[in-house]
């Protein structure tokens, strides 16, 4: 994940999440694959642990920040970004846990 963040993001460390749009571009059709989202499972697991929440939990939540980059958000830009992204990926994480708690 190290080679990763620094070979496309020019970081030189671990991150726990990156998102490769499929063509390069971000979101424009809802039948188009997005993309791929890469989780650093270590990653997962130590900040499941510094959070206090489940493997599933944070692999869901990055499952979802990965997901919310591919469609144009993006946290980096600037704070108002950082919060709306940051509301949004709450929003999904909860939506699909009531859901996953009626089955």
């Amino acid at each position: 994940m190290k080679h990763l963040n620094a070979r496309y993001r020019g970081i030189d460390k671990v991150t726990d999440v990156l998102s490769f749009p499929m063509d390069g571009q971000l979101f424009h059709a809802p039948s188009v694959p997005l993309g791929d989202i890469v989780i650093c499972i270590p990653k997962a697991v130590s900040q499941a642990r510094e959070y206090g929440v489940s493997f599933h939990d944070e692999l869901l939540r990055l499952m979802l920040h990965g997901l919310l980059h591919l469609i144009g958000y993006d946290h980096e830009k600037n704070s108002y970004q950082k919060i709306k992204m940051q509301r949004k990926e709450r929003e999904l994480l909860n939506a699909v846990k009531k859901v996953a708690k009626k089955r």
